[in-house]
């Protein structure tokens, strides 16, 4: 094949290697899967979604300066199950959502949480919730 085959990883650099860190597993549940240094020093810690294979490169790179991320420069998504679970689990960590949840009539939905640099993160719930009465339930879910 001509072309390339498969996305492999996003990189981000960041100010703070062990608050990145902790934000991505403690918040969104991400795993490290490895961590090491570059030829040329870069601190380097990747980390994977328990259900993707794409990974999250995060980088500590001081040399370079200081990471200013302007406001929608770029964002990564994930999926969660459910937006109203997730804002609950993030109201546990202090943290809430920088814009939304927005739904749409199908009980699909996406909102926004900015990572420790201002890198935004956006969820997405996909449309498997579906509007009944007015309530968002699972689909199949009953009214009683």
């Amino acid at each position: 094949m001509d072309t390339v085959t498969s996305f492999m990883h996003a990189r981000y650099r960041v100010n703070d290697l062990a608050r990145s860190v902790r934000f991505y597993r403690e918040v969104l549940g991400l795993r490290e899967v490895r961590r090491h240094k570059s030829p040329r020093g870069s601190e380097l810690v990747f980390l994977k979604a328990p259900e993707s294979e794409a990974l999250v490169e995060l980088c500590h790179f001081p040399e370079s300066g200081p990471v200013s991320v302007p406001s929608d420069l770029t964002h990564l998504a994930f999926e969660v199950a459910s937006l109203e679970a997730f804002g609950r689990h993030l109201e546990q960590h202090g943290l809430c959502y920088s814009d939304g949840p927005h739904f749409s009539d199908d009980g699909s939905g996406f909102a926004f949480i900015d990572a420790p640099e201002g890198y935004e993160i956006e969820l997405v719930q996909p449309a498997a919730h579906v509007l009944i009465a007015g309530e968002r339930r699972a689909a199949g879910e009953s009214a009683e």
